[in-house]
């Protein structure tokens, strides 16, 4: 039997992006890729601006669902981890710590380093935080098996 946990963590770490789908007061739907950092698997963190429609729609409405995948996989073997998340722009001691994390992670992987300002009035991005309430792996029947990540 498959450890669904495991593959979910592995899954997490070794993705770079994220697909955040998201919908408007209206409900009309959106789905962007973002670069992102996580903590424990439960929390995701990505920078974005105000203005782009997928955080307006979070202003809104937020909620989000989340999909990390590997697209590189030949057809049929692919896995995927699906995440049913509410989210929040980070302010104060959240988004220095919050910072801190997704700097760390972009440092690792070769990118820059991120401080507070750089996601604070005058600058164009803010930092958010999606915490999942639930994921989910593929099963063997291509269904959606809940998973603990814990």
């Amino acid at each position: 039997m498959p450890d669904n946990a495991a593959i979910a963590r592995d899954l997490i770490d070794s993705s770079q992006y994220l697909t955040l789908a998201t919908a408007d007061a209206d409900g009309r739907p959106w789905a962007s890729p973002v670069w992102f950092a996580h903590e424990e698997h439960v929390r995701f963190l990505w920078v974005s601006r105000p203005e782009a429609r997928h955080s307006r729609n979070l202003a809104a409405r937020p909620e989000a669902g989340i999909v990390i995948f590997d697209s590189t996989v030949r057809m049929g073997s692919g896995q995927a981890v699906y995440v049913e998340a509410g989210v929040e722009q980070l302010q104060g001691e959240d988004e220095e710590r919050g910072i801190e994390l997704f700097s760390a992670r972009s440092e690792a992987l070769g990118g820059s380093a991120w401080a507070p300002a750089d996601v604070r009035d005058p600058a164009p991005l803010r930092l958010y935080r999606a915490t999942a309430a639930a994921h989910w792996v593929l099963g063997a029947r291509d269904e959606r098996v809940p998973v603990n990540v814990g």
